[in-house]
């Protein structure tokens, strides 16, 4: 009678810190290909600023970024071809264009014109 409770498998526990990992990566796992409502507007407002830049701008070329550029100062936009920026903001440079200015894009999508004086490149 005794062998026959001493012939038991012992089970091999896990650490609870070891579960909790397990837990979260799987749920990271998960997430990835669950499509976010805000990242699906957010396109879609993207996609709305693109058509708008072409056709006010008349912009018929491929959209590339030639370099990235931080602003220096805060300007307000004078003009709705103007792009507001904010000191310290990471724009996008698409085009650059005769005189001062260049044409850039902000974290957003909205494009616009930007004097080279209120820009930092790196």
């Amino acid at each position: 009678r005794e062998k026959k409770y001493k012939n038991w498998m012992p089970k091999f526990l896990m650490v609870r810190e070891d579960k909790d990992q397990r837990k979260s990566s799987n749920n990271v796992e998960r997430n990835i290909f669950k499509v976010k409502k805000s990242n699906a507007e957010k396109s879609k407002k993207m996609e709305k600023e693109e058509k708008f830049f072409r056709e006010t701008f008349m912009y018929d070329k491929e959209i590339s970024v030639i370099n990235t550029a931080t602003a220096e100062c805060s300007v307000a936009s004078k003009r709705r071809v103007d792009l507001p920026v904010t000191a310290g903001e990471q724009l996008d440079v698409i085009d650059v264009t005769e005189g001062n200015a260049v044409i850039c894009r902000n974290s957003e999508g909205r494009y616009g014109y930007v004097l080279v004086e209120h820009l930092n490149f790196r």
